[in-house]
């Protein structure tokens, strides 16, 4: 049973896809538990991610990558959530936020600072939200003023990927404060992060993704040129917005690939669990579990692939982006609880992949903006 089959995929997505499966069995699948377990930064798989092409290559072959597109980064993105998540999404953060330098930035910030990312000589990060704030894009308070020719930063961001890490990150801050226009008040910069005045930590255990990297910045009054700034002043938020419809169809691949796991590890288990002189699969309720869940999983895993079509292709993005992260994300965590319910006590021993992935399956449905925030889009953009 091949879950991830390749019939739904474009059949230009074939070859990465492959890679992507070749590569997890190869370095994430036999690291997967010993890295969840030590919560450490897998540095060594990642650099074999690099060196396979599969970290940053989304970045077009004019700037040094392989120019992967919606699709491709998709059919890689399930294989390799569904060898393990925090590695997985190590090896996408290693990039994150870097798209948006390509789309909207200038020649000589792609030359300093997109190449070396897609050459996998930088890594990069994003930092969007605080410690108070996550899904309100347009409630965020740390804040840029202009001094000169240089923008001064104060303010805090949380949840970073690559804080630490990075030798760059993509910084939205407050520019404006216009009340009556509460959308242009934000702009994106390019922040190193040896620049004085920009201090990260990494957050404390999280209970999933663990091989997964966070951090807490704090800027006191850190000092970027004013070059360094993305796209014009003020347009930061529409450019997030337009990023985020591309991250979330692919946040609907992490979903996939967590609930692929899930279905396989409960239909292992069930298969070869006997009780009361039976296969538990013999019972007619087990069988309706496994029924419902590869029903569902087959739902999302349609929804999400012809949302990439409709992305790809800017056809009311938002509306399809917001539906395939909502429908994967929360069929991930049904089938990751199911899953638990049918290995019973052994559910709960942190040595079984189902509880690794149980435990997931909670962060795909708040990053990337929370999934009540994603029904708010799907209404707003439903067009009744």
């Amino acid at each position: 049973m091949d879950l991830l089959d390749e019939t739904i995929v474009p059949e230009h997505a074939h070859d990465i896809k492959a890679e992507a499966r070749a590569f997890a069995e190869e370095h994430i699948e036999p690291n997967a538990a010993e890295c969840y377990e030590a919560g450490e930064y897998p540095w060594e798989v990642l650099e074999a991610g690099m060196d396979a092409g599969l970290v940053a290559q989304d970045i077009s072959e004019e700037y040094g990558g392989r120019g992967l597109d919606l699709h491709q980064l998709l059919a890689m993105t399930e294989e390799l959530y569904r060898a393990d998540a925090g590695i997985a999404l190590t090896m996408q953060l290693a990039s994150f936020g870097s798209k948006i330098t390509e789309e909207y930035g200038t020649e000589e910030q792609k030359e300093d600072y997109l190449r070396p990312v897609a050459e996998n000589d930088q890594i990069s990060g994003l930092a969007v939200s605080e410690p108070e704030t996550g899904s309100d894009l347009a409630g965020m308070e740390t804040a840029a003023e202009k001094d000169g020719d240089e923008y001064v930063l104060n303010g805090e961001k949380y949840w970073v990927g690559n804080g630490v890490e990075a030798d760059w990150v993509t910084m939205y801050v407050k520019t404006g404060d216009d009340p009556d226009d509460r959308y242009g008040n934000y702009s994106l910069f390019i922040v190193p992060t040896d620049t004085d005045g920009y201090d990260a930590e990494h957050i404390p255990e999280k209970m999933g993704f663990r091989a997964s990297k966070q951090a807490r910045i704090e800027l006191n009054d850190a000092r970027v040129p004013e070059e360094n700034i993305i796209g014009t002043e003020g347009a930061g938020f529409y450019m997030l917005a337009e990023f985020f419809n591309y991250g979330r169809v692919v946040v609907g691949g992490h979903g996939l690939g967590l609930a692929a796991a899930a279905i396989e590890e409960a239909s292992e288990f069930a298969h070869g669990r006997k009780a009361f002189d039976r296969t538990i699969t013999e019972f007619q309720k087990v069988q309706h579990i496994l029924a419902d869940m590869m029903t569902e999983f087959q739902a999302a895993r349609a929804l999400n692939w012809r949302a990439a079509d409709k992305v790809a292709e800017k056809d009311n993005a938002g509306f399809w982006a917001a539906m395939a992260k909502v429908k994967s994300t929360e069929t991930a965590n049904d089938c990751a609880e199911r899953g638990m319910q049918l290995h019973g006590g052994r559910s709960v021993l942190t040595e079984n992949r189902i509880s690794r992935i149980y435990r997931d399956v909670r962060v795909p449905v708040i990053y990337e903006g929370a999934n009540e925030i994603q029904r708010n889009l799907i209404y707003g953009q439903a067009g009744w």
